[in-house]
Protein backbone atom coordinates (compact mmCIF):
# COMPACT_ATOMS: atom_id res chain seq x y z
CA UNK A 1 0.00 0.00 0.00
CA UNK A 2 1.17 3.57 0.16
CA UNK A 3 2.95 3.71 3.26
CA UNK A 4 4.62 0.50 2.57
CA UNK A 5 2.50 -2.45 4.27
CA UNK A 6 -0.21 -4.17 3.28
CA UNK A 7 -2.73 -3.17 6.20
CA UNK A 8 -2.60 0.82 5.72
CA UNK A 9 -6.95 0.11 5.23
CA UNK A 10 -7.02 -3.21 6.61
CA UNK A 11 -6.31 -5.35 9.99
CA UNK A 12 -2.76 -6.92 10.25
CA UNK A 13 -1.89 -10.33 9.50
CA UNK A 14 -4.48 -13.11 9.19
CA UNK A 15 -7.27 -10.84 10.58
CA UNK A 16 -7.13 -8.69 7.62
CA UNK A 17 -7.55 -11.34 5.73
CA UNK A 18 -11.38 -13.46 5.12
CA UNK A 19 -10.71 -17.16 5.41
CA UNK A 20 -13.29 -18.05 3.26
CA UNK A 21 -13.61 -15.07 0.43
CA UNK A 22 -10.08 -14.62 0.50
CA UNK A 23 -10.57 -10.63 0.18
CA UNK A 24 -8.93 -8.22 2.15
CA UNK A 25 -10.82 -6.80 5.88
CA UNK A 26 -11.04 -2.95 6.25
CA UNK A 27 -9.96 -1.62 9.71
CA UNK A 28 -12.90 0.25 10.69
CA UNK A 29 -11.79 1.87 13.88
CA UNK A 30 -9.11 3.91 11.49
CA UNK A 31 -10.42 7.50 10.60
CA UNK A 32 -8.47 7.38 7.37
CA UNK A 33 -10.86 3.89 6.45
CA UNK A 34 -13.84 5.97 7.76
CA UNK A 35 -13.42 9.24 5.11
CA UNK A 36 -12.10 6.77 2.21
CA UNK A 37 -15.62 4.67 2.59
CA UNK A 38 -17.68 7.59 3.63
CA UNK A 39 -16.88 9.70 0.46
CA UNK A 40 -17.50 7.35 -1.70
CA UNK A 41 -20.78 6.97 -0.62
CA UNK A 42 -21.34 10.72 -1.34
CA UNK A 43 -19.34 10.69 -4.68
CA UNK A 44 -22.05 8.08 -5.94
CA UNK A 45 -25.00 10.23 -4.77
CA UNK A 46 -23.27 13.35 -6.04
CA UNK A 47 -22.16 12.21 -9.03
CA UNK A 48 -24.57 9.46 -10.46
CA UNK A 49 -27.70 10.53 -8.34
CA UNK A 50 -27.95 7.10 -6.61
CA UNK A 51 -31.17 6.82 -4.82
CA UNK A 52 -30.24 3.88 -2.05
CA UNK A 53 -27.15 1.32 -1.15
CA UNK A 54 -27.48 -2.01 -0.30
CA UNK A 55 -24.79 -3.04 1.75
CA UNK A 56 -23.65 -6.79 1.25
CA UNK A 57 -21.62 -9.19 3.18
CA UNK A 58 -22.93 -7.31 6.04
CA UNK A 59 -22.60 -10.17 8.51
CA UNK A 60 -18.82 -10.59 7.90
CA UNK A 61 -18.29 -6.82 8.86
CA UNK A 62 -20.53 -7.48 12.69
CA UNK A 63 -18.61 -10.26 13.77
CA UNK A 64 -14.92 -11.22 14.59
CA UNK A 65 -15.47 -14.33 13.09
CA UNK A 66 -17.65 -13.13 10.68
CA UNK A 67 -20.69 -15.02 11.04
CA UNK A 68 -19.04 -18.43 9.69
CA UNK A 69 -20.65 -21.40 11.01
CA UNK A 70 -22.30 -20.14 13.06
CA UNK A 71 -26.38 -20.62 14.02
CA UNK A 72 -27.83 -17.03 15.86
CA UNK A 73 -30.79 -18.79 17.23
CA UNK A 74 -30.03 -17.02 20.80
CA UNK A 75 -29.95 -12.91 20.98
CA UNK A 76 -26.78 -14.04 23.76
CA UNK A 77 -25.20 -14.61 20.41
CA UNK A 78 -25.75 -10.97 19.46
CA UNK A 79 -23.97 -9.80 22.62
CA UNK A 80 -21.20 -11.96 23.25
CA UNK A 81 -17.92 -10.07 22.59
CA UNK A 82 -17.58 -10.95 19.19
CA UNK A 83 -19.27 -7.97 17.66
CA UNK A 84 -17.27 -5.07 15.77
CA UNK A 85 -17.90 -1.61 17.03
CA UNK A 86 -16.14 -0.17 14.76
CA UNK A 87 -17.66 -1.68 12.11
CA UNK A 88 -21.42 -1.21 13.30
CA UNK A 89 -20.06 2.72 13.99
CA UNK A 90 -19.29 2.79 10.03
CA UNK A 91 -22.23 1.83 9.17
CA UNK A 92 -24.17 4.34 11.46
CA UNK A 93 -22.09 7.21 10.10
CA UNK A 94 -23.04 5.96 6.49
CA UNK A 95 -26.76 6.10 7.30
CA UNK A 96 -26.26 8.96 8.80
CA UNK A 97 -24.34 10.33 6.50
CA UNK A 98 -26.54 8.95 3.26
CA UNK A 99 -30.11 10.34 4.76
CA UNK A 100 -28.62 13.74 5.53
CA UNK A 101 -27.05 14.32 1.45
CA UNK A 102 -30.48 12.37 -0.16
CA UNK A 103 -33.21 12.29 2.55
CA UNK A 104 -35.31 10.21 -0.07
CA UNK A 105 -32.44 7.65 -0.57
CA UNK A 106 -33.21 3.85 0.42
CA UNK A 107 -30.18 1.91 2.42
CA UNK A 108 -30.89 -1.98 3.01
CA UNK A 109 -28.44 -4.06 4.70
CA UNK A 110 -27.65 -7.99 4.09
CA UNK A 111 -27.52 -9.55 7.19
CA UNK A 112 -27.87 -13.32 7.18
CA UNK A 113 -27.52 -13.23 11.39
CA UNK A 114 -30.64 -11.18 11.76
CA UNK A 115 -28.74 -8.50 14.26
CA UNK A 116 -31.21 -6.62 16.39
CA UNK A 117 -31.59 -2.94 15.50
CA UNK A 118 -29.45 -2.63 12.30
CA UNK A 119 -32.68 -1.45 10.73
CA UNK A 120 -34.29 0.58 13.35
CA UNK A 121 -33.80 4.75 13.64
CA UNK A 122 -30.22 6.04 14.58
CA UNK A 123 -32.44 8.05 17.18
CA UNK A 124 -33.77 4.57 18.48
CA UNK A 125 -29.96 3.23 18.97
CA UNK A 126 -30.32 1.39 15.36
CA UNK A 127 -27.87 1.44 12.68
CA UNK A 128 -30.37 3.34 10.45
CA UNK A 129 -30.95 0.80 7.39
CA UNK A 130 -34.38 1.44 5.86
CA UNK A 131 -35.08 -1.81 5.36
CA UNK A 132 -32.72 -5.38 6.04
CA UNK A 133 -33.14 -8.09 3.76
CA UNK A 134 -35.39 -10.78 4.86
CA UNK A 135 -32.09 -13.81 3.66
CA UNK A 136 -34.29 -17.04 5.29
CA UNK A 137 -36.89 -16.57 2.62
CA UNK A 138 -34.49 -17.81 -0.28
CA UNK A 139 -32.54 -20.48 1.51
CA UNK A 140 -35.84 -21.69 2.86
CA UNK A 141 -36.78 -22.37 -0.65
CA UNK A 142 -33.83 -23.71 -2.02
CA UNK A 143 -34.19 -26.78 1.15
CA UNK A 144 -37.32 -27.18 0.14
CA UNK A 145 -37.04 -27.79 -3.62
CA UNK A 146 -33.86 -29.75 -3.06
CA UNK A 147 -34.32 -31.83 0.56
CA UNK A 148 -38.05 -32.69 0.19
CA UNK A 149 -40.47 -34.15 -2.39
CA UNK A 150 -43.65 -32.18 -2.88
CA UNK A 151 -45.85 -34.40 -1.02
CA UNK A 152 -43.51 -33.37 2.01
CA UNK A 153 -43.92 -29.06 1.27
CA UNK A 154 -45.45 -28.37 5.02
CA UNK A 155 -47.44 -25.53 4.75
CA UNK A 156 -47.32 -24.70 8.46
CA UNK A 157 -44.00 -24.80 8.12
CA UNK A 158 -43.94 -22.50 5.07
CA UNK A 159 -45.85 -19.77 6.85
CA UNK A 160 -43.92 -19.55 9.84
CA UNK A 161 -40.56 -19.27 7.76
CA UNK A 162 -41.52 -16.50 5.25
CA UNK A 163 -44.02 -14.16 8.31
CA UNK A 164 -41.24 -14.67 10.94
CA UNK A 165 -39.96 -10.96 10.99
CA UNK A 166 -39.76 -8.37 13.61
CA UNK A 167 -42.71 -5.43 13.77
CA UNK A 168 -40.03 -3.17 14.53
CA UNK A 169 -37.92 -3.64 11.44
CA UNK A 170 -38.86 -3.05 7.71
CA UNK A 171 -38.13 -6.24 6.01
CA UNK A 172 -37.32 -6.81 2.19
CA UNK A 173 -38.59 -10.46 1.09
CA UNK A 174 -37.27 -12.11 -2.02
CA UNK A 175 -37.74 -15.73 -3.35
CA UNK A 176 -34.63 -16.20 -4.92
CA UNK A 177 -31.14 -14.47 -4.33
CA UNK A 178 -28.24 -12.62 -6.68
CA UNK A 179 -26.12 -15.78 -5.82
CA UNK A 180 -28.52 -18.24 -7.30
CA UNK A 181 -27.97 -16.73 -10.67
CA UNK A 182 -24.67 -16.24 -10.58
CA UNK A 183 -21.53 -19.37 -11.95
CA UNK A 184 -21.84 -22.37 -9.72
CA UNK A 185 -25.46 -22.24 -8.46
CA UNK A 186 -29.33 -22.33 -9.95
CA UNK A 187 -32.21 -20.11 -9.78
CA UNK A 188 -35.92 -21.53 -8.61
CA UNK A 189 -36.76 -22.38 -12.32
CA UNK A 190 -33.87 -24.30 -13.24
CA UNK A 191 -33.89 -26.46 -10.41
CA UNK A 192 -37.03 -27.14 -10.57
CA UNK A 193 -36.58 -28.39 -14.49
CA UNK A 194 -32.77 -28.77 -14.79
CA UNK A 195 -32.50 -29.98 -18.39
CA UNK A 196 -35.84 -29.39 -19.16
CA UNK A 197 -34.85 -25.45 -19.62
CA UNK A 198 -33.01 -26.21 -23.12
CA UNK A 199 -35.48 -28.74 -24.55
CA UNK A 200 -39.07 -28.68 -23.45
CA UNK A 201 -40.05 -24.82 -22.82
CA UNK A 202 -41.56 -24.00 -26.21
CA UNK A 203 -45.48 -23.79 -26.44
CA UNK A 204 -45.65 -26.57 -29.06
CA UNK A 205 -44.94 -29.84 -26.55
CA UNK A 206 -46.53 -30.82 -23.21
CA UNK A 207 -43.48 -31.32 -20.69
CA UNK A 208 -44.78 -32.83 -17.32
CA UNK A 209 -41.36 -31.70 -16.00
CA UNK A 210 -42.01 -28.07 -17.13
CA UNK A 211 -45.42 -27.93 -16.08
CA UNK A 212 -44.95 -28.66 -12.66
CA UNK A 213 -41.95 -26.20 -12.86
CA UNK A 214 -43.72 -23.54 -14.14
CA UNK A 215 -46.79 -24.14 -11.44
CA UNK A 216 -44.25 -23.99 -8.70
CA UNK A 217 -42.41 -20.73 -9.85
CA UNK A 218 -45.60 -18.56 -9.78
CA UNK A 219 -46.79 -20.00 -6.12
CA UNK A 220 -43.67 -20.09 -5.17
CA UNK A 221 -42.90 -16.19 -6.17
CA UNK A 222 -46.54 -14.97 -5.21
CA UNK A 223 -46.20 -16.60 -1.49
CA UNK A 224 -42.97 -14.98 -1.08
CA UNK A 225 -44.12 -11.71 -1.99
CA UNK A 226 -47.60 -11.73 -0.38
CA UNK A 227 -45.79 -12.73 2.93
CA UNK A 228 -43.30 -10.14 2.63
CA UNK A 229 -42.52 -7.58 4.86
CA UNK A 230 -42.53 -3.86 3.71
CA UNK A 231 -41.22 -4.86 0.15
CA UNK A 232 -40.11 -7.24 -2.43
CA UNK A 233 -36.88 -7.85 -4.36
CA UNK A 234 -36.48 -9.38 -7.84
CA UNK A 235 -32.85 -10.24 -9.51
CA UNK A 236 -33.30 -9.17 -13.02
CA UNK A 237 -34.36 -11.85 -15.57
CA UNK A 238 -35.68 -14.15 -12.27
CA UNK A 239 -39.22 -12.74 -13.13
CA UNK A 240 -39.40 -14.99 -16.02
CA UNK A 241 -37.28 -17.76 -15.03
CA UNK A 242 -33.86 -16.54 -17.11
CA UNK A 243 -31.84 -20.13 -17.58
CA UNK A 244 -28.40 -20.50 -16.76
CA UNK A 245 -26.33 -18.24 -14.71
CA UNK A 246 -24.30 -14.99 -14.82
CA UNK A 247 -21.01 -15.12 -15.32
CA UNK A 248 -18.50 -12.54 -15.84
CA UNK A 249 -14.89 -12.76 -17.28
CA UNK A 250 -12.39 -14.09 -15.17
CA UNK A 251 -9.19 -16.13 -14.96
CA UNK A 252 -11.58 -19.01 -14.45
CA UNK A 253 -13.56 -19.38 -17.53
CA UNK A 254 -10.03 -17.76 -19.30
CA UNK A 255 -12.22 -14.73 -19.99
CA UNK A 256 -15.57 -15.49 -21.25
CA UNK A 257 -18.47 -13.18 -22.23
CA UNK A 258 -20.56 -16.09 -22.89
CA UNK A 259 -22.58 -15.85 -19.94
CA UNK A 260 -22.04 -11.91 -19.30
CA UNK A 261 -25.47 -11.30 -20.21
CA UNK A 262 -29.61 -11.68 -19.69
CA UNK A 263 -31.20 -12.93 -22.53
CA UNK A 264 -34.68 -10.63 -22.35
CA UNK A 265 -35.60 -12.02 -25.60
CA UNK A 266 -36.90 -15.22 -24.15
CA UNK A 267 -39.86 -13.58 -22.20
CA UNK A 268 -40.93 -11.50 -25.50
CA UNK A 269 -40.43 -14.98 -27.45
CA UNK A 270 -44.21 -15.88 -28.93
CA UNK A 271 -43.22 -19.49 -28.90
CA UNK A 272 -41.76 -19.90 -25.42
CA UNK A 273 -43.30 -20.32 -22.13
CA UNK A 274 -41.24 -18.18 -20.11
CA UNK A 275 -43.83 -15.34 -21.29
CA UNK A 276 -46.12 -16.55 -19.23
CA UNK A 277 -44.35 -16.27 -16.13
CA UNK A 278 -42.97 -12.79 -17.12
CA UNK A 279 -47.06 -12.12 -17.63
CA UNK A 280 -47.55 -14.00 -14.06
CA UNK A 281 -44.52 -12.10 -12.43
CA UNK A 282 -45.92 -8.53 -13.51
CA UNK A 283 -49.47 -9.13 -12.40
CA UNK A 284 -48.72 -10.02 -9.13
CA UNK A 285 -46.62 -7.00 -8.56
CA UNK A 286 -49.31 -4.98 -9.96
CA UNK A 287 -51.85 -6.27 -7.33
CA UNK A 288 -49.21 -5.50 -4.65
CA UNK A 289 -48.78 -2.07 -5.56
CA UNK A 290 -52.45 -1.08 -6.36
CA UNK A 291 -54.08 -2.64 -2.85
CA UNK A 292 -51.17 -1.75 -0.82
CA UNK A 293 -50.76 -4.98 0.54
CA UNK A 294 -47.33 -4.07 3.08
CA UNK A 295 -49.72 -1.53 4.96
CA UNK A 296 -51.20 -4.65 6.40
CA UNK A 297 -50.01 -8.32 7.72
CA UNK A 298 -50.81 -11.70 7.04
CA UNK A 299 -52.90 -13.25 9.41
CA UNK A 300 -53.10 -16.64 8.83
CA UNK A 301 -56.74 -18.83 8.22
CA UNK A 302 -56.20 -22.16 7.03
CA UNK A 303 -52.86 -24.52 7.80
CA UNK A 304 -54.03 -27.78 6.50
CA UNK A 305 -50.69 -29.18 6.77
CA UNK A 306 -52.53 -33.20 5.92
CA UNK A 307 -53.74 -31.46 2.75
CA UNK A 308 -50.77 -28.36 1.99
CA UNK A 309 -53.58 -26.11 1.90
CA UNK A 310 -52.52 -22.40 3.10
CA UNK A 311 -54.90 -19.29 3.27
CA UNK A 312 -54.17 -16.05 4.78
CA UNK A 313 -55.52 -12.72 4.44
CA UNK A 314 -53.34 -9.81 4.67
CA UNK A 315 -55.43 -6.21 3.86
CA UNK A 316 -58.26 -6.59 2.03
CA UNK A 317 -57.24 -9.81 -0.12
CA UNK A 318 -57.73 -13.61 0.42
CA UNK A 319 -55.25 -16.12 -0.36
CA UNK A 320 -55.63 -19.40 -1.06
CA UNK A 321 -52.44 -22.29 -1.93
CA UNK A 322 -52.77 -25.54 -3.40
CA UNK A 323 -49.57 -26.77 -2.63
CA UNK A 324 -51.19 -31.12 -2.90
CA UNK A 325 -49.41 -32.22 -6.10
CA UNK A 326 -52.23 -34.50 -6.89
CA UNK A 327 -55.34 -33.79 -5.29
CA UNK A 328 -57.72 -30.51 -6.22
CA UNK A 329 -60.53 -29.97 -3.62
CA UNK A 330 -63.86 -29.31 -4.22
CA UNK A 331 -66.14 -27.39 -1.64
CA UNK A 332 -63.01 -26.57 0.33
CA UNK A 333 -64.15 -24.44 3.11
CA UNK A 334 -62.90 -22.26 5.54
CA UNK A 335 -64.42 -19.40 7.26
CA UNK A 336 -64.45 -15.88 5.87
CA UNK A 337 -65.86 -12.34 6.67
CA UNK A 338 -69.61 -12.34 5.37
CA UNK A 339 -70.00 -11.34 1.49
CA UNK A 340 -69.16 -11.41 -2.25
CA UNK A 341 -65.49 -11.99 -3.16
CA UNK A 342 -64.11 -11.95 -7.07
CA UNK A 343 -61.08 -13.17 -7.95
CA UNK A 344 -58.31 -10.84 -8.64
CA UNK A 345 -55.14 -13.16 -9.66
CA UNK A 346 -55.25 -16.99 -10.54
CA UNK A 347 -52.02 -19.15 -11.42
CA UNK A 348 -53.87 -21.91 -13.08
CA UNK A 349 -55.29 -19.30 -15.71
CA UNK A 350 -54.83 -19.72 -19.05
CA UNK A 351 -53.03 -16.83 -19.82
CA UNK A 352 -50.17 -17.56 -17.13
CA UNK A 353 -50.19 -20.67 -18.20
CA UNK A 354 -52.41 -22.41 -16.50
CA UNK A 355 -54.70 -25.44 -17.05
CA UNK A 356 -57.51 -22.95 -16.49
CA UNK A 357 -59.39 -25.14 -14.16
CA UNK A 358 -62.11 -22.58 -12.67
CA UNK A 359 -64.05 -19.97 -14.10
CA UNK A 360 -62.91 -16.87 -12.93
CA UNK A 361 -65.89 -14.72 -14.02
CA UNK A 362 -67.96 -16.07 -11.69
CA UNK A 363 -67.83 -14.45 -7.85
CA UNK A 364 -67.93 -16.47 -4.31
CA UNK A 365 -70.28 -15.86 -1.96
CA UNK A 366 -70.09 -16.69 1.50
CA UNK A 367 -72.59 -19.01 3.37
CA UNK A 368 -74.06 -18.92 6.66
CA UNK A 369 -73.56 -21.87 8.73
CA UNK A 370 -73.50 -22.79 12.45
CA UNK A 371 -73.38 -18.98 13.40
CA UNK A 372 -69.91 -18.50 11.15
CA UNK A 373 -69.78 -17.54 7.57
CA UNK A 374 -67.52 -19.39 5.29
CA UNK A 375 -66.33 -19.40 1.64
CA UNK A 376 -66.25 -22.49 -0.46
CA UNK A 377 -63.73 -22.96 -2.94
CA UNK A 378 -62.34 -25.12 -5.79
CA UNK A 379 -58.92 -25.21 -5.13
CA UNK A 380 -56.93 -27.20 -8.08
CA UNK A 381 -53.67 -28.72 -7.41
CA UNK A 382 -50.23 -26.92 -7.35
CA UNK A 383 -52.59 -23.13 -7.88
CA UNK A 384 -52.92 -20.30 -5.86
CA UNK A 385 -56.03 -17.66 -6.42
CA UNK A 386 -56.43 -14.40 -4.81
CA UNK A 387 -59.22 -13.02 -3.82
CA UNK A 388 -60.86 -9.66 -2.75
CA UNK A 389 -63.80 -8.99 -0.98
CA UNK A 390 -66.34 -6.72 -3.66
CA UNK A 391 -67.92 -3.68 -1.48
CA UNK A 392 -70.35 -1.48 -2.67
CA UNK A 393 -69.30 1.14 -4.89
CA UNK A 394 -65.76 -0.57 -5.76
CA UNK A 395 -65.13 -3.21 -8.51
CA UNK A 396 -62.21 -5.33 -9.12
CA UNK A 397 -60.22 -3.05 -11.97
CA UNK A 398 -58.26 -6.33 -12.72
CA UNK A 399 -59.51 -9.78 -12.71
CA UNK A 400 -57.36 -12.43 -14.11
CA UNK A 401 -58.89 -15.68 -15.80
Amino acid sequence: MFDGTDHQYFHHGEKGTHPVWNSRLFNYGKNEVLHFLLSNCKYWLDEFRFDGFRFDGVTSMLYYDHGIGRDFTEYKFYYDGNQDDDAFTYLFLANRLIHELQPGAITIAEDVSGMPGLAAPIADGGAGFDFRMSMGVADFWIKTIKDKKDEQWHVGDMFYELTNKRRDEHTISYAESHDQAMVGDKTILFRLLDTAMYDAMDIFQQHLTVDRGIALHKMIRLLSLATAGDGYLNFMGNEFGHPEWIDFPREGNDWSYKHARRQWHLADDANLRYQFLNAFDAAMVHLAAEESIFDHRPHAVVQDVDNQLLVFKRGGLLFAFNFNPATSFDHYRFPADAGKYVTRLNSDAACFDGFARTNDEIPHFTIYDNSHHYLQLYLPARSAIVLMKEVQGYRSKSRKG
